[in-house]
């Protein structure tokens, strides 16, 4: 059996998940704590000899950095440092979309307020606001007037960041109440569920967004498995909305959650993750 090891900042119920899948397997993964990390530059001095590693940063910075040392130091890890970077920053995530042909919703990105301000203009009202780098559903906006979008990106400058003057507008896409999450493991789309909020826009299980399955049809697996493979590949989930235009992809999550997601759907999803981890430690 393989040596491997999960990189975590907490354990939580996700991890909890993986743990008892690798333990019903036989497979013991070693656990090591992101905030204990020393990382030398020095290759021949690495204090690690694993087959591979299991990447549950809760920090994107830590994920990064830590997926780029252990490359370094000839360790694969699931995910790739280089999935990782894309997939952490939105804006690398709309260009590998869209160079990939993977239909993603319009998205325009500025440097500055004013400018912004034109591109919102270019995409319409109502228009989205995210930050390029973040996670559940925090600090997006729909902004539905000139004045909202002011006040929004007013806001953005003040926070200080270097992160919120970086303007990321995307157009509002009508949906029912309802988004999708595929999630990808290796080649296969293995379980999908609804995320539905018919209160707000954001349909994010951490912003009150309730899961139930969704069946994986060929249309769904061929956008979630074409979207993969454009950021790269690995253990991954994609976030699908269904338009008046046809499916569009719009996020990629390298550091998936989906302790909601195994009830509903019925399959073992962190089982399929231990699997995987397995197979590319075989490698």
């Amino acid at each position: 059996m393989p040596s491997l090891a999960m990189l975590y900042s907490r354990i939580r119920m996700d991890e909890k998940m993986i743990l008892e899948a690798a333990r019903e397997r036989g497979v013991e993964l070693a656990k090591i704590d992101d905030r204990e990390l020393v990382l030398d530059i020095d290759a021949k001095k690495v204090p690690y000899a694993y087959d591979a590693v299991l990447e549950r940063c809760i920090s994107h910075s830590h994920a990064i950095y830590a997926l780029r040392f252990f490359e370094h130091y000839g360790i694969p890890c699931v995910n790739s440092y280089e999935v990782a970077r894309i997939c952490g920053d939105k804006a690398e995530t709309s260009i590998e979309l869209a160079r990939h042909g993977v239909p993603t919703p319009r998205t325009l990105v500025a440097n500055d307020p004013e400018t912004a301000m034109k591109a919102i203009e270019r995409v319409g009202y109502p228009a989205v606001l995210k930050p390029v780098v973040g996670s559940w559903g925090r600090l997006i906006a729909k902004v539905d007037t000139p004045e909202a979008a002011q006040a929004i990106l007013e806001h953005k400058s003040t926070l200080g960041s270097y992160l919120h003057s970086i303007f990321y507008v995307q157009e509002y896409v009508r949906k029912p109440g309802r988004d999708i999450r595929v999630f990808v493991v290796g080649d296969e789309a293995i379980a999908a569920i609804y995320r539905t909020n018919p209160h707000h826009f954001i349909t994010n299980t951490a912003q009150g967004g309730t899961a139930s399955n969704c069946p994986v049809t060929p249309e769904l697996a061929e956008i979630a498995l074409a979207a993969a493979k454009a950021v790269g590949g690995g253990v991954l989930a994609l976030d699908i909305m269904e338009s008046e235009r046809g499916l569009l992809c719009h996020e990629v999550n390298y550091t998936m959650e989906f302790k909601n997601s195994v009830a509903p759907t019925g399959v073992d999803i962190p089982g399929r993750i231990v699997d995987h981890l397995v197979d590319v430690a075989k490698r």
